[in-house]
């Protein structure tokens, strides 16, 4: 009965520090201001108190600092609202405006200008899909396309800059070949978690399948959440899937309102694009937010069958990494793990 109540309250501190997003998007601002109020009077102050030093050269040096400061400062707030004006603005509002507006439109003109025995509907009945097709074609795939790669960029600003105000200077994997082939193998690993949650979905036994798939996308966000705090802490691949492993019920709860939001939506672009609106939020929430851990170890080892697969092709192909490998630990104990990244 211990055992459930933590898993259920776990779950639900993981629930409430993501929604925690939304809020902290308008408090960190607010105290980044206000840091940048306090340094900007504690440097005059100090112009004032220095006697030693060339006055030009005091003024020139305080200012190019707050300009920086100023400038890494208003970033999070700008890419949010970048984020949504480019997802929801741009890209979610042409396709409305192209399904709900213009579509309907050149179906009654069409219709009343060929209304003869329904020989417009039948027009429009192989117009429709063509038009579809054509406008898909032209600019919601090349947009789609464009907005994952800005979207990245602006997503890493957003992360660096609230991890800057929090805890100070990233502290990145020393190695550039372990960079390198943690990031490709991390890439590796989620799409095929990824492809691994469509299968569990298939299973034939009632709500199992979707049930099982679900927890998938939830631990999914999750690292997609905490991967760039994580990975500015300097922690690998193998260090942060453990982590979600061991503490499965934090991060399931952690990534629900996410996976609930985004499995709303009928169209894959469109499901994309609410991604892409809130998952700055959630950015933020992530890196404010200290998981909860369990009082006792029940991993939930839903990450190994695509470790495992990931480690066979990486062995193929880049046999440098295999000799760089490690037996990663549990982060809260010493006691080794069983996921080996090869």
């Amino acid at each position: 009965m211990d055992d459930l109540y933590s898993i259920c309250n776990a779950t639900f501190r993981g629930c409430v520090d993501s929604i925690k997003g939304i809020a902290v998007v308008f408090y960190l601002d607010r105290e980044m201001n206000k840091k940048s109020r306090s340094s900007r009077s504690k440097s005059t102050s100090n112009e004032r108190l220095n006697l030693t030093g060339t006055p030009s050269t005091v003024r020139k040096s305080g200012i190019s600092k707050e300009a920086t400061k100023r400038e890494e400062e208003s970033m999070v707030w700008k890419r949010v609202l970048q984020c949504s004006a480019l997802n929801g603005g741009v890209f979610w509002a042409s396709i409305a405006i192209f399904e709900c507006v213009i579509l309907p439109a050149l179906k009654v003109l069409l219709t009343f200008m060929l209304s003869n025995d329904g020989f417009g509907m039948n027009v429009w009945s192989w117009m429709q899909p063509f038009l579809s097709l054509i406008f898909r074609m032209i600019w919601v795939l090349p947009l789609f396309a464009l907005s994952k790669i800005v979207n990245s960029l602006w997503f890493q600003d957003i992360a660096d800059s609230a991890f800057k105000f929090r805890k100070g200077r990233p502290q990145l994997i020393p190695s550039i070949s372990k960079l390198i082939a943690d990031t490709l193998f991390s890439l590796i690993v989620q799409g095929l978690f990824l492809v691994q949650s469509m299968l569990v979905s298939l299973l034939p036994v009632s709500y199992v399948g979707t049930l099982l798939c679900f927890v998938h996308m939830c631990l999914l966000y999750s690292l997609y959440s905490f991967e760039y705090k994580w990975f500015n802490m300097g922690w690998e691949l193998h260090k942060r899937l453990t982590y979600i492993e061991y503490n499965w019920p934090y991060f399931v709860g952690f990534g629900m309102p996410l996976a609930i939001v985004t499995q709303l939506p009928n169209s894959y672009i469109v499901s994309g694009c609410v991604f892409s609106i809130l998952f700055p939020l959630f950015i933020l929430s992530g890196n404010e937010a200290t998981p909860l851990s369990t009082t006792k170890q029940y991993p939930l080892k839903l990450f190994s069958p695509v470790v495992a697969i990931s480690n066979t092709l990486f062995s193929r192909t880049m046999p440098v990494h295999r000799a760089a490998g490690a037996t990663p630990t549990h982060p809260n104990t010493a006691q080794p793990s069983k996921m080996k990244l090869k």
